[in-house]
């Protein structure tokens, strides 16, 4: 259904408006970048800041370099925390983060212009540095506001040798302070965001309720034969380490997709990365390299797909007459369910409203799978064009975004009076 202006509490042509005038702070030559840490980055923020303040909302930097506004509530409770994030992939989108951002003030005005104040106080967060950084880091100011930023990380440099910690100063944290106190308390955190895949515009669906945020699991492979005249050696002696990871890339795609169709709930797995040595069209690779991206709601289909792995990989190796010299995990992360009840209180608002909704989970990480750490966290996905995000031909309709707004204002007051959230707080 259309987005109704008349039977909303939300300014849809504002919260357009907005989330364009950020967009529009970008490089120029890049369009639509603003990568953290940058100038770009820092007007973006100024512009931000100034929004807070005109939009009725006190204003605050955090430890970890996390722009907060905030709406006071009636009562001293822990606040209910809205949010996400401003920074950009290089050349990325108008929508992914900042949406939800924007989508998070129009709510807070939305609270100020109908005269009834929140019980909670209300926070509105831009997280610092959540698109990978130039430091080898992405969620930097989750991990800070929850404490899971430690010295090595904050060690990290860029290229120019500039450490984490520094660029968290230079952008008005404190990071020397990280760690000196407990994490804040929260009532509840709500995160909007574009849905980077195709499931609901295929659908036809309007919002989606985030089941959960998958788990992500990188896996290096090595195999290492003989690089030899690609002329002069016969078919029969050569060592070809390429094949071996020929075979492994269309294994992987073949059991990730037999694996997708029974998993309990959301699984992939990508073969993004691939390296051959010497990489010579006269040459009979030597060396391969792969970099599997495996995501999953439930940790065991990944554990059970990575021993598949190791199987088929050194079958593999051994088939072509090379070593699988490495099977590594270089990085890992749980899955992160998103909280039933918030998920339940989003889909009455929605029902409420009168949108259609599905149950999905998503398949990118968030901010919300830090702050789960800290409080009960859950998500709401808009439709977003083909599916297309961190890309230039990013796009959600100006009535999904409303839409999406709409249900979150109404969740929130929801929420602010509901039983169960108080007697989760004592």
């Amino acid at each position: 259904m259309p987005f109704d202006p008349s039977s909303s509490s939300i300014d849809a042509d504002r919260l357009w408006t907005d989330l364009m005038a950020l967009a529009a702070i970008t490089e120029p030559d890049r369009p639509w970048t603003r990568r953290s840490f940058t100038p770009r980055f820092a007007e973006g923020r100024k512009w931000l800041s100034e929004l807070f303040t005109r939009s009725g909302l006190t204003r605050r930097m955090d430890a970890g370099g996390n722009l907060i506004g905030r709406l006071e509530g009636r009562r001293p409770l822990p606040p209910i925390m809205l949010g996400s994030h401003t920074d950009t992939v290089p050349s990325g989108g108008r929508f992914d983060g900042a949406a939800g951002v924007i989508s998070a003030v129009e709510v807070a005005r939305a609270v100020v212009r109908s005269g009834r104040p929140l019980d909670h106080p209300l926070e509105i967060v831009d997280f610092l540095a959540e698109e990978p950084s130039d430091y080898g880091l992405s969620c930097i100011g989750s991990r800070a506001m929850v404490g899971a930023l430690s010295q090595d990380m904050l060690s990290r440099t860029n290229a120019g040798g500039e450490s984490l910690f520094n660029a968290i100063a230079r952008a008005g944290g404190a990071p020397g302070t990280l760690g000196q106190t407990e994490p804040p308390k929260i009532a509840a955190y709500l995160e909007l965001h574009i849905e980077q895949g195709r499931v609901l515009e295929n659908a036809h669906i309007e919002l989606g309720i985030v089941s959960g945020i998958v788990g992500i699991v990188r896996v290096e492979l090595l195999f290492r034969g003989s690089a030899d005249h690609a002329g002069g050696t016969p078919m029969k002696l050569r060592r070809d380490a390429a094949v071996a990871a020929a075979e492994v890339i269309s294994w992987a795609s073949r059991q990730g997709t037999l694996q997708a169709e029974r998993a309990r709930g959301h699984f992939v797995a990508t073969t993004g990365m691939i390296e051959i040595s010497p990489n010579a069209a006269n040459v009979v690779p030597g060396q391969a390299r792969l970099v599997l991206d495996i995501r999953a709601e439930d940790s065991q289909e990944i554990e059970a797909f990575i021993k598949l792995l190791d199987r088929h990989s050194l079958e593999a190796a051994h088939r072509v007459g090379v070593e699988r010299e490495r099977l590594e995990i270089i990085s890992r992360t749980a899955p992160t369910p998103c909280d039933p009840e918030l998920r339940a209180a989003l889909a009455r608002s929605a029902s409420r409203l009168g949108y259609s909704t599905t149950e999905l989970a998503s398949g990118a990480g968030h901010d919300a799978a830090f702050i789960a750490r800290i409080g009960r966290s859950a998500m709401l996905f808009i439709p977003c064009l083909e599916g297309k995000s961190h890309s230039p031909d990013e796009w959600a309709d100006p009535g999904a975004l409303a839409m999406g707004t709409a249900t979150l204002y109404d969740a929130v007051r929801s929420l602010d009076t509901s039983d169960r959230l108080r007697t989760k707080e004592k």
